[in-house]
Formats: C-alpha cells, sequence, structure tokens
C-alpha cells in the first residue's frame, strides 16, 4: 500500500526542549500504525507534531504534499482529526452539539447522512444526543470524542490513548468499532495505545518509541514477536 503519512528526520518538543530525536515512521493508506513506549517516550508528541500543535524540524508528507509548519486548522482542512488524550469533549454541551463541531471545517450537505452513519457505530450517542457530555460515561465520552473526529470526513485519525481509564469490557468494544470503521470508511490510523496487545492486533505497522527515538519498527505481526516487546508489554 502506498504511504498516506510519512515522517523522516522529525525532531519536536517544548520550548528548548526536545523530545523526539528525528523519528522516522510511515501510516499507509487504508491501515493503522501503531506507536508503543512507555509514559515519556514521545507518543503524545508525535501525534501533536503532526497536527501542526508543536515546532517541528523534518519532513511531514501527507497524502503527497508537505505539511510540517502549517497551521493545525490548515493540516484538518487536509484530511487529519486528531482524538487527544483527555478526549476533549466539552462537557457543558450536548452529544448533538459536540458532534456538530466535528464538522465545523465541511461545506458539503452530506452532515446529516454521516450523523446517520456515526449513530449506527455508537448506537448509545444517539439515545443520548441531547443529553449533556458531561454526564456520559468515560467509554460514552470516548465514543464521542472519535464520532467527533469522524464528522470532519479525515483520511488520517489519530488517536492517542483510547482505552484509557475504561474497563476492559468497554476498551474491548471501542477497539472492535474501531476494526469497524477502519474496514467500512478506509481511514487511516495513527494510534498511541498502551494496551499493546489489542493495538498490535489491529494495526499493520508497529514502532517502539524509547526516549524520543524509534527502537524497532516494522510489520505489527514481527514487532509482536520480537524478544523486547513481548517481555515489556505482551507480559510473555
Amino acid at each position: 500500500m502506498p504511504a498516506l503519512l510519512e515522517a523522516r528526520g522529525l525532531r519536536a518538543g517544548y520550548g528548548a526542549g526536545e523530545v523526539l530525536h528525528g523519528i522516522f515512521f510511515v501510516v499507509d493508506t487504508g491501515g493503522v500504525t501503531v506507536l508503543l513506549g512507555a509514559n515519556g517516550a514521545g507518543k503524545t508528541t508525535t501525534l501533536r507534531a503532526v497536527s501542526g500543535m508543536l515546532r517541528t524540524t523534518g519532513e511531514i508528507r501527507f497524502d503527497g504534499t508537505r505539511i510540517e509548519g502549517r497551521a493545525t486548522e490548515d493540516i484538518a482542512r487536509l484530511g487529519v482529526a486528531h482524538v487527544p488524550d483527555g478526549r476533549g469533549t466539552f462537557m457543558e454541551l450536548t452529544v448533538a452539539e459536540n458532534l456538530r463541531l466535528g464538522a465545523y471545517i465541511r461545506r458539503d450537505r452530506g452532515i446529516a447522512a454521516d450523523l446517520d452513519r456515526i449513530f449506527a457505530y455508537f448506537p448509545a450517542l444517539g439515545a443520548r444526543s441531547r443529553q449533556q457530555a458531561g454526564t456520559l460515561s468515560g467509554g460514552e465520552q470516548q465514543m464521542l470524542a472519535i464520532a467527533r473526529a469522524l464528522l470532519s470526513r479525515p483520511k488520517l485519525l489519530l488517536l492517542d490513548e483510547p482505552s484509557f481509564g475504561l474497563a476492559p469490557l468497554v476498551v474491548r468494544e471501542i477497539f472492535a468499532l474501531i476494526q469497524r470503521i477502519r474496514a467500512e470508511s478506509g481511514t487511516s490510523i495513527l494510534l498511541v495505545e498502551q494496551n499493546a496487545t489489542l493495538a498490535l492486533a489491529l494495526a499493520d505497522r508497529a514502532y517502539l518509541l524509547e526516549t524520543g527515538r524509534i527502537v524497532i519498527g516494522g510489520a505489527a505481526d514481527d514487532i509482536a514477536r520480537d524478544e523486547r516487546v513481548r517481555r515489556a508489554y505482551l507480559g510473555y
């Protein structure tokens, strides 16, 4: 598959401190790439760098276009949607109002049809469309965050720790939905996730980050068999 997103020599950080030290990774068109690593390894920083939230050096190429240095809104308009850690839900707004914010960059007339599709993926959101988002469960808020991002019709979905703080049963449901979305819409996904077992089962490519450097990268099946990954992240 051709690459939809490719980073080469990517460096990024906060203030004078550099977090990413020249990393390389690829997300294939229609594929899922997972970033693994301990807390502080640079996974969230990577997603923020792709979204234009940080100053970077190196090259980020999306759908054939260099995007490093562009504004976050411009990158979103190209087709990149970011679901951050902490979900970014507007708690005081209703579910329906949160979802409409996801379509703010669109000018087409297909939003109503896409809402129907979203509610087919997430029936609980349809049942609670007039409910204040802050009253939803943690799992429902995560579903809302993903649904809101999908309403922008992204080519690439950036997901930062979608399982964080959720019960195992809810985590499996979230990952099943991510798999369904990928299969039915063809949306590419760059995933940051601590649950390495579920993430590697979903992914095509995987990279292991340690202190801002890629130390292993390749096909997800191969990474799952790597001794270091098995011991540190898969527990066997």
